[in-house]
Formats: C-alpha cells, sequence, structure tokens
C-alpha cells in the first residue's frame, strides 16, 4: 500500500522540501510529513483512500502481524521532520507514565539523519548532574536550553529517544522518525513562542539517566554478488528499523523476523527509485519521499530498484528486545 503523505505545517518549519519532495510547492511551513500514522490513507490500489486506523480496525493481524501489541492498531508512526528552527525543548512519556495519565502506551522514538547541514545539532537528555528540579528551574527562568546534552550530528546517524528523554532538535538536518504509534508530547520550553506548554505532566515523565544517544552501529553488509547493502540501524523494544542501499533486486524479504513472528512492515525510500514486486500483484512504484506499507500478511516480496534505491525497513520485532547501546 503505497502511502499519501500527511503534511504538516509547524511553525519550526520550512516552505522549501526540496531534498525530498523537489515537486512539492507549499504557501505556509511544514515541519512534518507523516507517512504511517492512524490517519494516513492509502493512495493506491483497492483500498485507496481507506485510513490506516480504518485498516487495522477491519483485518486486524492480516495488517499489523502477530508481533504487534494492538490487533487493532497500527503499531508503528513513521515521518519526515524537517527542522529549520529549534523544536520546543519536549518529552514523551514512557509505557508506565503514559498508563498513569490514561494513554495506552508511550512513545519511544528514534530519528535517521537523511540530511545534515555543517553544525547541525541535536539536545538529548539533560547534562550530567542536572536533576529534574534543576531543569524546572531553568524553564522558568528562560535558560532551559542550558542543562541540555547538545551533540552534533551527522548524515547517516540513528539516534536512540527513549521515552522519558528531555530533547530537541535544532535547524539543518532532515530527520527520518520511526515511533510507537502514539502523539502524546509535553512541550517544556518554546523559546517565548505564544504555544501552551505542558509542565506538570512533562516534568512527571521527565527521566534524568535514559539510555538514549547515537546508536553504535554494525559494519554494512554485502548482500551476495549483487553489491547491494545492508545495514541494521537500530534493534530495540518497539522497532527494527535497517537501511538498504540496492542496485539490484533484493533477495525475496520476509514478513517474519528470526522469532517466526509476522509484523507490518514499512518502507521508506530516502534516495532513488524502484518498485516493490510480490507474486501475483501488480508492483508498487517506491520514490523518493514515498512510504509502503507492506502487510503482515504478504509473507514475502522483494524491491527491485530503477538505478539505484537506499530505503528503510521498519517492523516489530517479534521476540523481546534490550534498548540498544549509544553514546552521546
Amino acid at each position: 500500500m503505497l502511502m499519501q503523505p500527511g503534511f504538516d505545517p509547524r511553525p519550526w518549519g520550512t516552505l522549501d522540501l526540496s531534498p525530498i519532495y523537489p515537486n512539492h510547492k507549499f504557501g505556509e511551513k511544514i515541519g512534518e510529513a507523516w507517512l504511517s500514522g492512524d490517519d494516513c490513507k492509502v493512495a493506491n490500489g483497492p483500498l485507496k483512500g481507506k485510513s490506516l486506523a480504518e485498516l487495522s480496525e477491519e483485518y486486524q493481524r492480516e495488517l499489523v502481524g502477530e508481533a504487534a501489541r494492538d490487533a487493532k492498531r497500527f503499531p508503528l508512526l513513521l515521518k519526515f521532520l524537517f527542522p529549520h528552527e529549534k523544536l520546543s525543548v519536549q518529552v514523551h512519556p514512557d509505557d508506565a507514565q503514559a498508563v498513569r495519565v490514561g494513554q495506552p502506551w508511550g512513545k519511544t522514538e528514534c530519528w535517521y539523519v537523511a540530511h545534515a547541514k555543517p553544525g547541525s545539532q541535536i539536545a538529548l537528555g539533560l547534562k550530567p548532574g542536572v536533576t529534574a528540579a534543576e531543569l524546572e528551574e531553568a524553564i522558568h527562568q528562560n535558560r532551559a536550553e542550558e542543562v541540555l546534552n547538545w551533540i552534533n550530528v551527522y548524515a547517516g546517524d540513528m539516534i536512540y529517544v527513549a521515552g522519558g528523554t528531555v530533547h530537541t532538535l535544532g535547524p539543518g538536518s532532515i530527520i527520518v522518525e520511526t515511533q510507537q504509534q502514539s502523539d502524546t508530547t509535553y512541550r517544556l520550553y518554546d523559546y517565548g513562542r505564544p504555544r501552551e506548554l505542558h509542565l506538570k505532566d512533562g516534568l512527571a515523565a521527565v527521566k534524568e539517566k535514559v539510555k538514549s544517544g547515537k546508536v553504535l552501529r554494525a559494519a554494512p553488509v554485502e548482500l551476495g554478488i549483487s553489491k547491494n547493502r545492508w545495514s541494521p540501524l537500530v534493534e530495540a523494544p518497539y522497532f527494527v528499523v535497517e537501511m538498504f542501499e540496492c542496485k539490484s533486486p533484493t533477495p525475496p524479504l520476509t514478513t517474519r523476523d528470526e522469532s517466526g513472528r509476522s509484523s507490518a512492515q514499512i518502507l521508506v525510500a530516502v534516495e532513488g527509485c524502484g518498485v516493490i514486486e510480490v507474486a501475483g500483484m501488480e508492483p508498487v512504484t517506491l520514490a523518493k519521499g514515498d512510504a509502503v506499507v507492506v502487510p503482515a500478511c504478504t509473507e514475502e516480496f522483494q524491491v527491485r530498484p530503477q538505478w539505484t534505491l537506499e530505503f528503510l525497513r521498519a517492523y516489530v520485532p517479534g521476540k523481546p528486545l534490550p534498548e540498544p547501546e549509544t553514546r552521546m
């Protein structure tokens, strides 16, 4: 299912999305392009116009797979982020904190840096020794940025952001975010922009020590004699994200991992173009900026590049995984 991107205006966004969407023109600043949210709609085939929420309710495990926690809800939200100014300083709850406030689960996420201008930075967690109480004091004194842990980011980095991590993005990068299907965000500090803050719930969600950071990645693996490369970017409790760099067709890919349990697959093209092939079905084109959802019941599919194609594959792991090893 080719997904229709949902473009979301944000005050920190940009009018120029040309590195990913060169043929789109916008009259307001776009911060995010949602690819697999509950409200995202299918753009092709007999299910065209249906949302992932509707399809998850109707098809359940056939779509989302056995590994998803909730049979009736699509498990992962992927989106592009286009920060042109600093995002608000924010935090998402982990599962335990989310349940306390009546949410089904929290919001742990990861960021793949697709592009980054020199000097691009993110803030991830608090500086060593800074407490949540000191963060609150810094917020009231309009100096929250000073207590955050700022790090440089480069194209190809994968950042793990555990629930409870105070964070923000600076300008200059383009990010592909993979996260639990949740939009629970507590805004702690917003540089004087006239938007609501959520200090009570947000400060309650803040963790002083987290496993967040740049993921320590294994080296890319050559796939046979095809000169294709596969890179495991992150393996975490809620998601697995991999990178494929293809100059020839991939070997058959499956919707089941080593555990034998199935998951919907979300493929996002970050460079080039290709087609996704499933036996007995029309091929689906995947071009830069596109996302395709492969239902769990598909079992097997293949990706055939047209010249070259770089794409991310995200899915829910079928067995419990620890948090990844990271560094700041």
